[in-house]
């Protein structure tokens, strides 16, 4: 029928449209299988009408709310950097440790060819060299960089670069009131820094080209994946600087307001196509060290005397060189072996160790599964769900199927988790039962434990431990049953804590892994809690005290926890949204170096499949225990706190871990303890001694180099956004002091005097936070060259979207104003504390894709390269959602499907299946799409399915929110961080108040404390942020 349009709907006019409506069975892709993967797009039948109507730039909405700036701000301009200091190369020769590293590593533009010989990467088009135009092409080299070339053959050559001051400038134009973009008084929302357009062009970017460790320091952002070549420097999924030029003294330091720190990550999962990390065993002398502050050997470590002497990079003690280690220099002072020597070459690299190392044997990792047999478990469906995510993690897909073959005989199952390791089963409601689990069983024993005041363990652990593969049939059968074999206790009030001192005692021979189920406020047996959130405290100073915990039983057992190299992870249901006390239970895993998954609002079977996911990710993500950490750093500094998940007997120790995994990251802050040699870089070691899933003790070291300079100027230029934003976010106390602090006594009695001081209100955190971003933006406005007019907002380069990321931390449910449920509160605020920089910055701007307009090569692999089409996203704004769209968005925690509600039916049928063609229609307890034979259908899978490849510790399944039919929606209101919610003030609005902030800041019209000054006022604030958690 000539002109009918399938997706036009009354009032609507559609324009044309190259989508496919049906796509057949492709090839397997890094994406998926077929069907359950995506389907190529090439030779497809194709629709001639698309889902929505064409309406050329995104209509923006409700203009009044988002700027009116020339009257609020006085002639507020948004500008960029653009005047900053030219870069000047320092010129002075041999004053740095020795970088000059053997292996094959060539300037960016080389590295599709040179290196491809040797490193496979996988997201390098050899066929294409680095742009210097492109914005990431243009990186400036700090003076570390360029003191060390990467290849005495293939120089680095700083004028090869881009003159730019920053490498997003084009990206990243932020015009004035008077320039471009603006008219009849209003801002122009498309030109203020925007995320969204920051990562899109990064992702588009290093899809193709490799992030050299040396080459540049100014780190990818942390959402985007990419390619990193080590080249002594280690990779910022290690290791990531908040400053990557550090200032001299602690006075410029203080006059930039920013924190010096690194944020850690040890165990993070390479990207397909890196290096793996070289595991060295030096025998029974284990690996070379410096004598006098103990760093391990490593690229910036120099060599004298002809080779008897290593020179130490932190602390310049020239050590002795044992014999076993010894080999001759060349004329230049390079070791003759330095090219097959990883610890010389490579940032991070992992040693085997010798006994003296040892706090007990190493053997492999042991899961204890304690297991919520309670009530309410059983009606929600929550044990069955559990013990599906069980079975899927330890035999993935092989335990639905037969556990014979035709011959009778049992079928090899792949191993999921290391040889060596073991697994074990509790279960708890009133009363414990263990279970033996032997392979000489046909079903497993259960042995009850009452006694709930001194619990101990009736079996041994040749009955408790077994092999899950060499038992695969008992454990099966254990977890297909358990539901129905506990269907008639009827016990609604589960004993946690005596549970949890009996697993303690069955692990405390070795250390290990429990993973915990919980489904009611645990109100039974020694230990037991009670309702302490009645909602009577929200809004008022008391209601910290639901942030934290005062049982003592509780804080001791997860001390005895860290002690046995024992780390606890929770999977709490709360039931019908119920109170948890997470900040009590919680306590546990964050001391022991885990982490707690919250349902707030468990439903079966929607959330069935995220709780199975997270479990499987939970037990097959690389994992350590019995963990210690030490960070060290150059002569002129020293560390002032560390900040996430541990145990620290005192300021000083090192710090103990339970257990740590890829997907935990720490802060450190460093202070100064004298002053740095700018002819001198600064070096920072992390050594994390743990043992192995697989029963390997080991030692893995992150080696850092930044270079000092005394030109503030050259300070801002390097600064990592991600870095600033995750330490703020982690780091309890801020030091911002009126006159500096230039010896250790000093920093310590500050730090004292804040602890000793009221713990504030979450209106003084958000107000500290505030405060913080003015005097950061203020610092490189004085900081920065003259000649920016008066009423300018000058943003630092690297540091544009800093200001928004600082408005999401704002809104982020641990800081809101408004009432918000204690244990939300509680659970965001321990997150923050462990959450690595790629999951920071997800969840402070989610990333939003609008389907109903994806183009019709989105979201399949490029057939040249490969690589996935990923589609561009907006910004978390109403103002960019289209009527009757439908709009994917991911904040790294909860993956929403938001449909409008004059969404077309067309639309609907294509993701949905034939017959749904009504929002009301679909079912509300979808997690996940079907597998279809559509264009559309195969685009969103392929986009969840990447998506997955590239998030945190959080499943990614899909919920829906329906407009005007869905409690979802709520959320993602919630998740619109540009605009006015969460009793907070819309970006452009929030950008108005830190302008004008800053001019007063700047005129000298600040106000401060009587007596205190600024910097004591806001540290006595933000030491909320750490004590309101109770770790």
């Amino acid at each position: 029928m000539a002109g009918y349009n399938p997706y036009q709907q009354p009032g609507y006019q559609q324009g044309p449209s190259s989508q496919s409506q049906f796509a057949p069975n492709g090839t397997t892709n890094q994406y998926g299988g077929t069907p359950q993967g995506g389907y190529g797009p090439q030779g497809t039948p194709h629709q001639d009408q698309g889902y929505f109507p064409s309406h050329g730039q995104a209509n923006v909405r409700n203009d009044e709310r988002l700027m009116i700036l020339a009257e609020q701000a006085h002639r507020m301009s948004l500008d960029g950097d653009a005047a900053a200091a030219p870069y000047r190369p320092n010129k002075k020769k041999n004053r740095h440790a020795y970088h000059n590293l053997e292996q094959p590593a060539a300037p960016v533009q080389s590295f599709g060819g040179v290196a491809q010989g040797q490193y496979g990467y996988a997201n390098t088009d050899n066929s294409q060299q680095m742009s210097t135009g492109h914005p990431y092409a243009g990186q400036q080299v700090t003076p570390a960089m360029n003191q060390f070339p990467a290849q005495a053959n293939a120089p680095f050559t700083p004028g090869l670069q881009a003159p730019s001051p920053g490498f997003r400038t084009q990206f990243q134009q932020v015009p004035s009131t008077a320039g471009p973009g603006v008219s009849q008084g209003k801002v122009d929302p498309e030109q203020i820094p925007s995320i969204p357009r920051l990562r899109d062009a990064a992702t588009q970017y290093y899809l193709d080209n490799v992030y050299p460790t040396m080459e540049q320091h100014i780190p990818p952002p942390a959402a985007v994946p990419f390619v990193a070549h080590d080249q002594g420097n280690s990779s910022p999924k290690y290791a990531r600087l908040t400053l990557n030029n550090i200032p001299s003294t602690t006075e410029a330091l203080a006059t930039t307001a920013l924190p010096l720190g690194i944020v850690l990550q040890p165990l993070a999962l390479l990207q397909e196509g890196e290096q793996t990390i070289p595991v060295l065993d030096f025998g029974e002398i284990g690996p070379p060290r410096c004598r006098r502050c103990r760093t391990y050997i490593n690229p910036f470590m120099t060599f004298r005397s002809g080779g008897n002497k290593l020179v130490c990079n932190m602390c310049t003690f020239p050590n002795d060189v044992s014999p076993e280690y010894f080999a001759p220099t060349d004329p230049s002072g390079v070791r003759v072996d330095r090219p097959q020597r990883p610890e010389l070459t490579v940032g991070t690299v992992e040693f085997m160790v010798p006994k003296e190392y040892w706090a007990k044997e190493p053997v492999g990792l042991h899961w204890l599964f304690l297991i919520d047999v309670g009530q309410e478990a059983i009606q929600r469906g929550f044990l069955q769900a559990f013990c599906q995510g069980v079975l899927l993690a330890l035999y993935g897909d092989e335990h639905e199927k037969e556990d014979e073959d035709q011959d009778g005989e049992t079928p090899e199952v792949p191993r999921r988790i290391p040889a060596g390791s073991q697994v074990a089963f509790v279960t708890f409601d009133r009363s414990m039962y263990f279970f033996n689990c032997s392979a000489k069983l046909e079903q497993a024993q259960m042995l009850v434990m009452p006694d709930l005041e001194e619990p101990f363990v009736p079996l041994g652990s040749n009955g408790l431990f077994v092999d899950p593969y060499e038992s695969k049939h008992v454990i099966t059968d254990l977890l297909r049953r358990l539901s129905s074999l506990f269907s008639r206790q009827k016990s609604p009030e589960p004993a946690l804590l005596p549970a949890l001192k009996a697993t303690q005692a069955a692990l405390a021979a070795t250390g290990g892994k429990i993973i915990c189920s919980l489904s009611a406020l645990p109100t039974w047996g020694p230990g037991r809690l009670i309702l302490r959130d009645k909602n009577d405290l929200h809004g008022i100073e008391n209601e910290r005290k639901l942030f934290q915990t005062e049982h003592a039983d509780w804080k001791k057992v997860a001390s005895n926890m860290v002690q046995s190299g024992i780390g606890v992870d929770f999977f709490l249901a709360a039931a019908s949204g119920g109170y948890m006390d997470i900040a009590t239970i919680g306590h546990v895993s964050a001391l022991s170096g885990g982490e707690t998954y919250f349902y707030p609002t468990f439903t079966s079977p929607r959330d069935v499949q995220r709780l199975t996911k997270e479990i499987e990710h939970t037990v097959t993500r690389e994992t350590g225990y019995q963990a210690l950490m030490k960070v060290r750093c150059s002569n002129g500094l020293q560390v002032s706190s560390y900040h996430g998940n541990f145990l620290q007997h005192s300021f000083g120790a090192d710090l103990e871990l339970g257990s740590i995994d890829a997907d935990k990251a720490l802060g450190v802050m460093f202070s100064y303890d004298g002053q740095l040699d700018s002819k001198l870089d600064a070096h920072f070691q992390c050594a994390l001694l743990y043992t192995t899933a697989g029963g390997e003790r080991r030692v893995r070291c992150t080696n850092t180099v930044a270079s000092v300079s005394e030109s503030l100027p050259e300070v801002m230029r390097f600064i990592d956004q991600d870095a600033v934003v995750s330490m703020i976010a982690k780091e309890g106390q801020f030091h911002i002091f009126d006159i500096p602090l230039l010896n250790t006594a000093n920093v310590v009695f500050h730090r004292t005097a804040a602890t000793r001081m009221t713990e504030r209100t979450l209106k003084d955190i958000r107000n500290a936070l505030t405060e913080k971003t003015i005097d950061i933006l203020a610092g490189h406005r004085k900081t920065s060259p003259s000649g920016h007019p008066a009423g300018q907002l000058v943003l630092p380069e690297n540091l544009k979207e800093f200001a928004m990321y600082i408005l999401g931390l704002i809104k982020s449910r641990a800081f809101k104003a408004g009432h918000e449920p204690s244990d939300r509160r509680t659970h965001t605020m321990r997150f923050l504390k462990s959450a690595s920089p790629l999951e920071l910055s997800l969840f402070l701007y989610p990333r939003i894709i609008p389907l109903h307009s994806l183009p019709d090569n989105s979201c399949f692999p490029n057939p040249e390269t490969g690589h996935l089409v990923v589609p561009e996203s907006i910004r978390a704004l109403f103002g960019r959602i289209e009527d009757g769209g439908a709009y994917l968005v991911d904040d790294g925690q909860i993956c929403l499907l938001w449909l409008h509600e004059h969404v077309s039916p067309n639309l609907l049928e294509d993701l949905f299946g034939p017959g749904h063609t009504n929002l009301a229609d679909l079912d509300p307890s979808l997690s996940s799409l079907p597998v279809l034979e559509t264009h559309l259908n195969a685009q969103v899978r392929n986009l969840i399915a990447y998506w997955s490849s590239i998030r945190g510790s959080k499943a990614l399944t899909l919920q829906l929110a329906r407009q005007g039919l869905d409690g979802a929606e709520y959320e993602f209101a919630r998740m619109l961080v540009e605009d006015r919610n969460n009793d907070a003030q819309n970006y452009v609005d929030w950008l108005v108040h830190l302008h004008r902030g800053i001019q007063v800041e700047l005129n000298g019209g600040r106000r401060k404390e009587e007596g205190e000054g600024v910097g004591a006022g806001l540290e006595g604030a933000m030491a909320g942020l750490s004590n309101l958690i109770g770790r």
